[in-house]
């Protein structure tokens, strides 16, 4: 079998998707994409591509280590991502060519489902009460929120208290047992975060999430030390070797890899192992488009750590379309009890919409994450 095309298609609300075709008749597909920045990874995509036609597209080791050891420069969100949409493709040709679920070649099953949680609340969150009611009615057993609006170096504590007000709003609508993850979304620096981290250990959260950015990882231990509250983060980590010193340092209990960012499953299949040998959890990170969440779902089925699933439906980013629009048959993703089974189907699992996917894609898409500023003018993380 020989790779014969390579085609990209940025697709509403945000994606960006990738087809490879062959010349026995069997495609695959993946979906390469870094939030905010779909024409570019779909750029890497095309120069990676130069490599890739006319080669055995069973050969995927070889052809990673190729794609990220192969140019001088290598690693980051832009180079990774187009790596991984690449690879989901070919390890879904690989499954159809053998009639197999991509995790049965990865050793089989492990889990016969997982556990999914659902956003709430927005950029800026507000009304999390109802909506998480909302969530559980529809089956979630947990859902996850934006912990706050931007917040300065040093903040007000009337910031603090709309935290903690939402939180225990959503606490006493739900009950004990219902899941709670707070992502502070890198917005939060450290002097805050220490505060926020500790007022909110008291409501027995699933996680809080990048509490800091990863490049302020020496802040975690500190953060450690101020709650009990399991930390995750990783969804701004792209390799094993990013991995390795936050694995090494021993504060972060959950990691997030996203594997539309960190080389498809060939990287993050590594990256789970490398975290299970630390006796730490793997929560994949996932706010995206079918594809990406189908390849989550064959890496949730053998990793012996993972533990719940990111999803995107009904996510406040998916505007025009939504995560169940480009697939022939949606019911794949069926939701039953807070949970998604397995996908049983060959390669990912999933039949994708090729004429709505080529008509979305006549569309596409410019989306950006919104610029928010301080009252004082200066920059603010979103």
């Amino acid at each position: 079998m020989k790779i014969t095309a390579i085609e990209t298609f940025v697709v509403p609300p945000r994606w960006c998707f990738v087809k490879i075709s062959t010349d026995e008749g069997i495609s695959g597909w993946g979906e390469p994409v870094l939030e905010g920045r779909a024409a570019t990874v779909a750029a890497c995509v095309e120069e990676l591509s130069d490599y890739l036609i006319g080669r055995d597209p069973g050969h995927i080791q070889d052809h990673w280590t190729v794609m990220y050891r192969g140019g001088f420069y290598r690693g980051g969100g832009i180079h990774m991502s187009a790596i991984a949409g690449l690879d989901q493709a070919l390890w879904d040709i690989k499954g159809k060519a053998l009639g197999q679920p991509v995790h049965a070649l990865l050793g089989g099953q492990q889990r016969d489902r997982i556990r999914v949680y659902s956003w709430i609340g927005g950029d800026r969150p507000g009304d999390t009460a109802r909506m998480a009611r909302d969530c559980g009615d529809r089956g979630f057993t947990a859902v996850k929120m934006n912990a706050t609006e931007e917040l300065q170096f040093i903040d007000s504590h009337a910031k603090i208290d709309a935290v903690l007000a939402r939180v225990q709003a959503i606490r006493e609508e739900m009950g004990p047992d219902f899941g709670i993850g707070i992502d502070f979304h890198g917005r939060v620096h450290r002097p805050m975060a220490k505060q926020l981290a500790k007022e909110l250990e008291p409501f027995k959260l699933m996680f809080i999430e990048e509490p800091v950015l990863s490049e302020h990882a020496e802040a975690l231990r500190e953060i450690a030390n101020h709650c009990a509250t399991p930390i995750a983060l990783g969804e701004r980590l792209y390799t094993r070797w990013d991995f390795k010193e936050i694995l090494a340092g021993g504060y972060v209990d959950i990691i997030q890899p996203d594997p539309s960012h960190s080389g498809g499953i060939t990287e993050t299949f590594k990256i789970a192992a490398m975290a299970e040998a630390h006796d730490v959890a793997l929560a994949l990170h996932c706010p995206l488009g079918p594809i990406a969440l189908a390849a989550n779902l064959q890496l949730d089925a053998v990793c012996y750590n993972a533990f719940i699933q990111e999803q995107s439906l009904g996510i406040h980013y998916n505007k025009g379309s939504d995560l169940l629009d480009y697939l022939i048959d949606p019911s794949v993703f069926a939701y039953e009890d807070g949970f998604v089974a397995i996908p049983q189907g060959p390669g990912l699992g999933i039949e994708v919409n090729e004429t709505k996917v080529r008509q979305a894609a006549a569309e596409g898409h410019r989306w950006r994450n919104p610029i928010w500023r301080h009252a004082d003018g200066s920059f603010a993380e979103w």
